[in-house]
């Protein structure tokens, strides 16, 4: 189970009591911020896309942001991809619903987008559809991948002061 995994990866951390587990399902962003109380914009989603060579690259956003595509070719030098829902599964070892850069089955490129830097703490998904963990940006950063997040990025759109609200609802 892909839970058990991440709760791995956070006992070798020191922060194994800190994974919450729900009875009600944070699958999406909504059902995320509803769950744990927050507004969704604090949901920290893991978007998972096809990378340059044969491994997935993961991006990790506030709730309420979106893929900017232009900003994505322009970060990574292709067109932004997403992984289908088996694809998914076999690059993170996650399930859509519960994909988080913790506990991956293979080690993959992760980036965090800069749209969450505007919170304190964020609260990503901990490999199941009814976890999260609450973390900083600087812990999130740390406790990414296998060795920490290869860097911070500005591939998304929506969530700035005077653009539309983008969020898409996937906390995938």
């Amino acid at each position: 189970m892909s839970i058990s995994k991440v709760k791995d990866h956070f006992r070798a951390l020191g922060r194994e009591q800190d994974v919450q587990e729900f009875a009600t399902s944070s699958a999406t962003v909504d059902m995320a911020a509803a769950t744990i109380g927050v507004i969704p914009a604090r949901i920290a989603k893991t978007l998972s896309f096809r990378g340059a060579e044969e491994d997935a690259i993961l991006v990790v956003a506030a709730g309420d942001a979106k893929i900017d595509n232009k900003k994505f070719r322009e970060a990574f030098g292709f067109k932004a991809r997403m992984l289908t829902p088996e694809e998914v599964l076999e690059q993170t070892g996650h399930e859509i619903g519960g994909v988080c850069p913790f506990g991956l089955a293979r080690q993959l490129e992760v980036y965090l987008d800069v749209s969450m830097q505007r919170f304190a703490t964020l609260f990503p998904a901990c490999g199941s559809t009814n976890s999260a963990i609450e973390l900083t940006c600087a812990e999130l950063a740390q406790y990414a991948g296998t060795s920490g997040a290869k860097a911070w990025i500005d591939v998304c759109k929506g969530w700035q002061a005077g653009e539309a609200a983008a969020g898409d609802g996937q906390a995938s």
